[in-house]
């Protein structure tokens, strides 16, 4: 038997894909939004709140929650890491629009969905998660403190804040099942390193620094 054949594997090439400063504030950040949803859930929804019961105590940390939503993103801003990526997700190229072309196609071909180290459809939930979390803090606080406005500002910041909680709970969901798709992925959140070959299949783009 040739001595080449009882060498144990080399393990596969990994390159670092987010620092732990970023690997916190997402998971701090997933935390907080996870409490929003829970405790809105249990605020709207009959059955949860007869169950739960504590009205008072759930409003209050849905509340903070809420308040606590953007801290980690504000305290992040001294990371360069975190601010070299979001200028990548600030930014939109040519490639961005062949991927969005070939998602809305259904083109599953790997060729067809160009990206760099976020691809178009990260970037755009990046986008849209931000200024709906703006939205909701802004209409909670017209909610909260009841002497800001009007009676018919109030109203309507109810209105806004109720049917954008539902459109952020469907988006979350979706958000979640595409990462439960994908283990590389969320093997990059937990330790921060990912496969080079995932890195080339799923963001050919991507040039990451040593």
């Amino acid at each position: 038997m040739s001595p080449r054949a009882d060498a144990p594997a080399r393990p596969a090439a990994r390159i670092r894909r987010f620092s732990r400063a970023e690997r916190w504030i997402h998971r701090t950040t997933a935390a907080l939004m996870g409490v929003c949803v829970v405790t809105a859930a249990v605020l709207y929804i009959p059955q949860l709140a007869v169950l739960v019961g504590r009205r008072a105590l759930v409003v209050r940390v849905h509340e903070c929650a809420g308040l606590a939503l953007p801290v980690p993103v504000l305290l992040g801003l001294a990371s360069r890491a975190f601010r070299a990526d979001l200028r990548f997700l600030n930014r939109f190229g040519p490639h961005d629009k062949v991927w969005l072309r070939a998602a809305l196609l259904r083109d599953r071909r790997r060729a067809a969905r160009p990206a760099g180290k976020f691809n178009a459809g990260q970037k755009v939930y990046a986008a849209w998660i931000a200024g709906a979390t703006l939205v909701m803090l802004g209409t909670g606080l017209l909610m909260w403190f009841t002497h800001l406005a009007p009676l018919v500002w109030r109203t309507s910041a109810t209105f806004v804040h109720d049917w954008l909680a539902l459109t952020i709970a469907v988006v979350l969901a979706g958000h979640i099942g595409m990462a439960l798709g994908d283990p590389e992925a969320r093997k990059g959140l937990r330790t921060g390193t990912v496969s080079q070959e995932w890195a080339r299949q799923r963001h050919p783009l991507w040039r990451p620094r040593p």
